[in-house]
């Protein structure tokens, strides 16, 4: 869990930034909205192997321009 502590004369929109900031860093957020619906093995491994897949014609094509 991410907290942040008030410092002194610190206003409440840095405060709010300083806490945000933590929370993404942490990486709080994404594991919630992954963990929002249940997705089986065999279809985050489907995902994930498609991901690789988008990943390398990124790199090929940004080869290609070269």
């Amino acid at each position: 869990m991410a907290t942040v502590r008030l410092k002194p004369n610190e206003s409440q929109e840095s405060l709010l930034r300083r806490f945000r900031k933590r929370v993404t860093n942490s990486g709080i957020l994404s594991t919630v909205r992954r963990k929002r619906w249940h997705i089986s093995k065999s279809e985050l491994r489907r995902i994930e192997k498609k991901k690789a897949i988008r990943r390398a014609r990124r790199r090929q094509r940004k080869a290609q321009t070269r």
